[in-house]
């Protein structure tokens, strides 16, 4: 089970919805409840499978909601062009890749790897989008150590 540490202040459901009405974003349920336990953070283990091809990543920080540096509203802001609609960024890896959230059907609740390096000039262009799980639940329990020390 993977441990979530150095996470930000404890919000309110309240302060969820403001958020998503600030961004108009609708959040899925269950990534609103790991937002009211955690609101973002670091995680151990923290390693995650991408793709046979790609390989694995690290995650370097969950995005939570505040003033912080990681900061979700910012992220949004900054990934607005760059991702396919229907997805947000929730966290990323040390080489400026983005874990993803969808948060419109067909990706609904979905858990996806956005590869920065392999964009395209078409923002709904998936190609350098990979699946990683069906939810952030399902993606905290994929998370694995290096155990090749």
């Amino acid at each position: 089970m993977a441990k979530i540490f150095g996470s930000h202040d404890n919000l309110s459901l309240e302060q969820i919805e403001k958020f998503e009405i600030e961004n108009n974003v609708k959040l899925t349920e269950l990534y609103k409840s790991f937002l009211l336990k955690w609101n973002g953070g670091k995680v151990i283990p923290n390693l995650f499978m991408v793709s046979n091809e790609q390989g694995p990543s690290v995650l370097n920080v969950f995005y939570g909601i505040g003033d912080m540096y990681d900061n979700l509203t910012d992220f949004i802001d900054i990934m607005d062009e760059r991702l396919p609609l229907g997805f947000i960024p929730i966290g990323d890896d040390p080489s400026g890749n983005v874990v993803c959230l969808g948060t419109k059907d067909p990706y609904y609740d979905k858990i996806y790897f956005l590869n920065h390096e392999q964009e395209t000039e078409e923002p709904d262009d998936m190609s350098n989008m990979y699946f990683l799980a069906n939810n952030i639940d399902e993606f905290l329990d994929n998370l694995y150590e290096d155990t090749e020390e």
